[in-house]
């Protein structure tokens, strides 16, 4: 298997990927998948700031995932928010782990010091949503910061939200300077 640099070309598997997240679970608060077109703007708008990298098995994407903005102010750029997506049937074989792996070594040559995921959690038994994000994010050393009930609705169901946090360095008065990924020498 191999990690490497999500490509325009991509976007279709990719798609393909996160399409049933959208249309059969409240992972994600979307209602409509997006089209091929807006998942290739996507994959461009984040590749010159944030990675964006997928997880490939002789020449299928077996999942994906990005850094985003925390916050679009300056002073949150030391800061950033993850997101990771697995095909539904190869969830819990430690795909995750190694896509999560990746981000936070490519976030730590870009001298980012948080790295945040924001997760849907159930409020009760649901069929569109289990707490695995949350324990997953747990066993990986995040930490649970904020909850929100009631954030999203979704299937005619509410879903609460919670912000969890992982510190890639120590948070000192004069930081190193962010590193864009577009400008890193050696990326993914």
């Amino acid at each position: 298997m191999t990690v490497r640099s999500a490509e325009i070309d991509d976007a279709e598997e990719i798609l393909e990927i996160y399409r049933p997240y959208v249309e059969k679970t409240a992972i994600t608060f979307e209602y409509t998948p997006p089209s091929i077109e807006e998942m290739e703007k996507r994959i461009v708008e984040r590749k010159g700031k944030y990675p964006f990298i997928v997880l490939e098995d002789d020449d299928r994407i077996l999942g994906y995932a990005y850094l985003s903005p925390f916050k679009e102010r300056e002073a949150y750029n030391w800061s950033a928010e993850t997101s990771i997506y697995l095909r539904l049937d190869l969830r819990g074989k430690g795909l995750g782990t190694m896509l999560l792996d990746a981000l936070e070594k490519e976030a730590e040559k870009m001298n980012l010091l948080s790295l945040d995921a924001c997760i849907a959690v159930p409020r009760g038994k649901t069929e569109y949503l289990t707490d695995e994000s949350m324990k997953f994010h747990e066993k990986r050393g995040y930490k649970t910061l904020a909850h929100f009930p009631n954030s999203g609705y979704k299937f005619g169901e509410w879903f609460d939200m919670i912000w969890m946090e992982k510190e890639l360095g120590e948070h000192t008065s004069f930081p190193k300077d962010i590193v864009w990924y577009g400008d890193l020498e050696n990326r993914i």
